[in-house]
């Protein structure tokens, strides 16, 4: 069974400041925000408005991804975990991702290199980069990321929470680092010049693989560890060899940003400034492990909210702090406009344009022009 968040939040996302958030986005338009590259580094793309069936993404769920001014989105292809037939439940969700790109070829662009963000930016049309968030479906068939990347599929993530062939995840106690095979899967990941994700690791997994790895590679969506000390939040010594790596990491819009599992837009200021002392201003980014559209919390959207924490908690797959009334987001920015106002605050912080621009797309930009040309 796949727990994907996506998954859970599609077809309840409802209009959360709609129509405020719209006005606002066109008035700001002009603005540095709206010349730069706006890149969330881990996303989800769904369409609430739309039937589950249907890969035509609906107008109204056009207009609002349009008007959030995100213009790149790093997906996941599922599934996470050491289900009995990952390489299988690959081929499927990969399958039906191709679907929903075909289906939309006037809004939405593969990409597979740098210069396919900048013709999406513009092209107005909306960049889509596949990556996968476990490397249990290649493993131990390494010619399967050869086979990925044909496919599409432009970064893989290590591990996901449990340990699985090539190193533990966060959530395993042993904590026992990279395998021989996870060694051998980042020197497959680099000769296909595919971009390696070390979120989700266990601490002595990433500190290895930052140090093992030879090209600019990222975690995606993390914390700091040193705010707060939980097993999805990184230590300052892998932020920091991340960096020297050419690296980026992206601060997420998650509960784990906070002691009570219920992180406010102070937090997500905190932590992204304090990745940004350790690694540097040309080192931090956005992941916010959310979707780009605000998440509904109305009755159904509580529902599914707890049906997918219970299922969760139930494989052994939930992070410490989660649980049936903790949402996987900040409600501080649960609105369309929130990546203008998250930049926005920083601003009123004293951040310069020219530094908001690094945080908000530039970086990631680059880490994805060096692994991939372009």
């Amino acid at each position: 069974m796949e727990f994907d968040r996506r998954t859970m939040l599609a077809g309840t996302a409802a209009a959360i400041a709609t129509g405020p958030a719209l006005a606002k986005g066109r008035a700001s338009a002009g603005s540095w925000y709206d010349r730069a590259v706006i890149i969330d580094a881990l996303g989800g793309l769904s369409d609430p408005y739309a039937p589950n069936d249907q890969l035509r993404l609906s107008d109204r769920v056009w207009t609002e991804m349009l008007a959030t001014g995100v213009n790149v989105l790093r997906d996941t292809v599922m599934p996470v975990g050491n289900g009995p037939d990952p390489w299988g439940d690959f081929q499927k969700d990969l399958q039906g991702k191709k679907d929903v790109l075909n289906a939309n070829p006037d809004r939405l662009v593969l990409v597979r290199t740098a210069a396919d963000i900048l013709r999406a930016k513009r092209e107005k049309k909306f960049g889509w980069v596949w990556g996968t968030q476990d490397s249990a479906m290649f493993s131990p068939d390494l010619d399967r990321i050869a086979q990925a990347k044909k496919d599409g599929v432009m970064s893989v993530q290590l591990t996901y929470n449990n340990g699985n062939l090539a190193g533990d995840g966060s959530l395993e106690p042993r904590n026992s680092g990279l395998t021989k095979l996870g060694r051998a899967t980042i020197e497959r990941i680099e000769a296909e010049k595919l971009l390696l994700d070390l979120s989700h690791g266990g601490a002595r997994t990433m500190a290895e693989a930052a140090v093992f790895a030879k090209r600019p590679l990222v975690i995606s969506h993390t914390g700091s560890r040193a705010l707060l000390d939980h097993p999805r939040n990184t230590a300052d010594d892998t932020i920091k060899a991340v960096a020297d790596k050419g690296g980026v990491v992206g601060v997420y819009f998650m509960p784990y940003l906070a002691a009570d599992s219920h992180a406010h837009g102070a937090d997500v200021i905190a932590h992204v400034e304090h990745v940004a002392k350790v690694a540097g201003e040309d080192h931090v980014g956005i992941g916010t492990d959310n979707g780009v559209l605000p998440q509904a919390t109305d009755a159904e959207a509580t529902r599914k909210l707890h049906e997918w924490a219970a299922a969760r908690i139930k494989a052994g797959i939930a992070a410490p702090g989660e649980g049936l009334d903790v949402w996987p987001m900040v409600k501080d920015y649960n609105s369309i406009d929130r990546y203008r106002r998250f930049a926005a605050d920083l601003a009123k912080r004293g951040w310069s344009e020219a530094r908001l621009e690094k945080l908000m797309g530039a970086n990631f930009l680059r880490v994805y022009k060096d692994a991939w040309g372009g």
